[in-house]
C-alpha cells in the first residue's frame, strides 16, 4: 500500500551518494524509474549533470548537490541543507567509496584514515543528519552499500574492509535505534562488480574469482540497482537490520 505523502502525489525524496557513475549511477536511475525525486552527490557537479538529464529526459525527477564528503561539517550541511530545500529526506544511499589498497605492514596513517572517513564516517554522518527527517515523517529507508569485503575480508585491503565491516555494524545499530519510528536500515554489500574499481583486475584473479563464484560471471550495476530499488521500497517495511549480499553466490551469506 502507497504510504499517504504518495497517495497525495508527492514523490519521495532519494539521496544517493557517488551518484555520477558505476553502481551509483544505475542506482540513482533505478530509483528515478520508481518515481522518487533524487538528490545526485558527488564531491563535483559537472559529472552528475550528465545523470539529472538522463533522468529528466526519461521523465524522471533529480537534483544535484556537489558535497566533499570526508569534511564532516560541509556533508552534514549539504544534507541538512537538502533537507530544508526539498522539505523532507526519505531515502538515504550511502554508496560512495574510496580505495586506498597496499598490504596491512605497508599501508601508511593517511592511506587508512582517508578510507575510513570517506568510506565510513560520512556514512555516520549523513545517516545522522537524515534520520532526524525521517523520525517527523515516521518513514525511512537507510540503504548502506557495503562490500562482500566487508563480510570476509580482502588481502590488501584492511582498510576498506573495516570501513564496510563498520558500516554494517553501523547499519544493525541503526536498525535497532529507529525502527520504532517507521525507519529501516539495511546494507547491500556487492561482491565483484563490473565498474572502474575492477576493470583493472588481472585476467588470473578474475578467473579465480569466477571458479568461486555459483553464476561464473561478475556482476553489473544494474544487478545492485535492482536491490536497493526493493530495500528502498515501501513494500520492504518489514525488512530491516539485514546484509544482503549481491556477489554471485561467492559468499553465500
Amino acid at each position: 500500500m502507497a504510504h499517504t505523502s504518495e497517495l497525495a502525489g508527492e514523490r519521495r525524496v532519494a539521496l544517493v551518494t557517488g551518484a555520477s557513475r558505476g553502481i551509483g549511477k544505475a542506482i540513482a536511475l533505478r530509483l528515478a524509474r520508481d518515481g522518487r525525486h533524487v538528490v545526485l552527490v558527488s564531491r563535483s557537479s559537472g559529472p552528475l549533470s550528465e545523470v539529472k538529464s538522463l533522468i529528466e529526459s526519461a521523465g524522471g525527477s533529480a537534483s544535484v548537490c556537489a558535497a566533499d564528503l570526508g569534511d564532516r561539517a560541509s556533508w552534514q550541511s549539504a544534507v541538512e541543507r537538502v533537507v530544508e530545500e526539498r522539505g523532507r529526506l526519505d531515502i538515504l544511499v550511502n554508496n560512495a567509496g574510496i580505495t586506498r589498497d597496499n598490504l596491512s605492514l605497508r599501508m601508511t596513517d593517511d592511506e587508512w584514515d582517508e578510507v575510513i572517513r570517506v568510506n565510513l564516517t560520512s556514512a555516520f554522518v549523513a545517516c545522522r543528519a537524515a534520520a532526524r527527517s525521517m523520525m517527523k515523517g515516521r518513514f525511512g529507508r537507510i540503504v548502506n552499500i557495503a562490500s562482500t569485503s566487508g563480510v570476509v575480508g580482502n588481502a590488501g585491503q584492511a582498510n576498506y574492509a573495516a570501513a564496510k565491516a563498520g558500516l554494517i555494524g553501523l547499519t544493525k545499530s541503526l536498525a535497532r535505534e529507529l525502527g520504532g519510528k517507521g525507519i529501516t536500515a539495511n546494507v547491500v554489500a556487492p561482491g565483484f562488480i563490473e565498474t572502474d574499481m575492477t576493470s583493472g583486475l588481472p585476467e588470473a584473479v578474475r578467473s579465480k574469482v569466477l571458479e568461486g563464484m555459483a553464476l561464473k560471471r561478475l556482476g553489473v550495476p544494474d544487478d545492485i540497482a535492482e536491490a536497493v530499488s526493493y530495500v528502498a521500497s515501501d513494500g520492504a517495511g518489514y525488512l530491516t537490520g539485514q546484509v544482503i549480499c549481491v556477489d554471485g553466490g561467492l559468499t553465500m551469506c
